[in-house]
């Protein structure tokens, strides 16, 4: 599966762009299938690095790349994917689904 397609990295605003949003877009979902780790991404640079919501062992705003991403892979070996059917939402109803 391509990560990150043409269409969504249009909808991507530049990174640094909504950091004085009170409660930014999140555009698209990345997650492993066979682990508990979901990454958000609400910014792109267009290149490499994100800038998101990160729901592992803690929940985070933070940075993280597409290289890395792409390398990363579940309990049984499975790769990272897109979840196909996220809507953007508020990071606030994000935030929501981890408490």
């Amino acid at each position: 599966m391509m990560l990150l397609t043409k269409e969504v990295r249009a909808k991507l605003p530049p990174l640094y762009s909504t950091e004085n949003t009170k409660d930014p877009l999140v555009i698209c979902k990345f997650f492993l299938p066979d682990f508990s780790w979901t990454w958000y991404v609400i910014e792109f640079d267009g290149k490499d690095t994100f800038y998101g919501y990160v729901a592992g062992d803690d929940c985070e705003l933070g940075y993280f790349s597409l290289s890395e991403l792409a390398s990363v892979r579940g309990k049984f070996g499975l790769p990272l994917e897109r979840d196909l059917y996220f809507k953007p939402q508020p990071l606030s109803q994000v935030r929501k689904l981890h408490e």
